[in-house]
């Protein structure tokens, strides 16, 4: 019994330390970006799902935008077609853009849709297509070319960067109590798709949004400093700071400058976290500690 007793009094321990971080953001948007570990580990998988439901069963508005890099990747590969990069962006011509629609607007979204539902929420996927939710522009690359005196322009095809964000299918289902799943899919103003990063698209809506967080799942613990220690409560000095002295550098750059540019656009807070740890979302949420690294405006 008193092994019994002591796990109870656990229970209760952790809830009433998530009580006053439930207080705080219960009516709150938080935009969470889904990717990494976190999408393929079944236990991982479920987990999200359960933590999702969880926020938005005590008040909490969650928005999920996720990637699909490696389904995407594993779908090409299957059908011979290689996988090109230029500056971590996928070269993406027509028939890949098809490849990508298909996984990231059908398989990927429509299986976190099922996940969240099977847990008990009421989840609804969309791409930036639906509702005119997202438009998009064509990102365009440039490098300077010595020898023409100018610089050359590099297309990469259907790669594209958010120009808009109209919240209003967002708005709506929020209202009726559903958790919108979304795809990082734009549509440009010539009708074309656009395959968008979805650290890019999360952090943009996030900003329309007014969300209170925008959280950011990755495969590493967090920012670390050279020593191997996780760095938390950072504002933009800090981070170009370590940008400067290449304690940022690589991948996680454009990660970071998302994170800032929400930060400084309005977002109350933008946590990079290890989504690696089972619930890391609520980890970060709801206890004192948190797993990951905090960045503010």
């Amino acid at each position: 019994m008193t092994l019994e007793r002591d796990a109870a009094v656990n229970v209760a321990n952790v809830l009433t330390e998530a009580l006053p971080y439930i207080q705080r953001f219960a009516g709150k948007t938080i935009v969470i970006k889904y990717g990494g570990n976190a999408m393929v580990d079944e236990p991982l998988k479920k987990g999200f799902a359960r933590d999702v439901v969880l926020m938005k069963l005590v008040g909490i508005n969650p928005v999920v935008v996720h990637g699909g890099g490696p389904q995407i990747g594993k779908l090409l590969e299957r059908i011979g077609k290689e996988s090109k990069f230029f500056e971590g962006m996928r070269i993406t011509d027509t028939e890949t853009m098809d490849i990508v629609e298909m996984v990231l607007g059908g398989q990927v979204n429509k299986e976190i849709v099922n996940l969240i539902n099977r847990q008990g929420g009421r989840a609804v996927g969309l791409t930036g297509k639906d509702g005119d939710l997202i438009r998009a522009r064509k990102l365009v690359f440039t490098k300077n070319a010595p020898e023409m005196n100018a610089s050359e322009i590099i297309d990469i095809g259907h790669v594209g960067e958010v120009a808009a964000i109209n919240t209003g299918v967002v708005d709506m289902l929020v209202q009726g109590d559903f958790i919108p799943v979304i795809a990082p899919i734009g549509v440009g103003e010539d009708g074309q798709s656009y395959n968008i990063n979805a650290d890019l698209v999360a952090g943009k809506l996030a900003e329309v949004l007014k969300a209170e967080k925008l959280i950011l799942l990755t495969n590493i613990a967090g920012i670390m400093s050279k020593e191997g220690e996780v760095l938390t409560g950072l504002d933009s000095k800090r981070v170009n700071e370590l940008i400067a002295d290449g304690t940022i550098y690589g991948g996680m750059l454009p990660k970071i400058r998302c994170a800032l540019e929400a930060a400084q656009g309005g977002v109350g807070a933008v946590h990079i976290i290890d989504g690696r740890i089972e619930h890391s979302v609520l980890l970060e949420l709801f206890t004192d500690q948190g797993v990951g690294t905090l960045i503010r405006g």
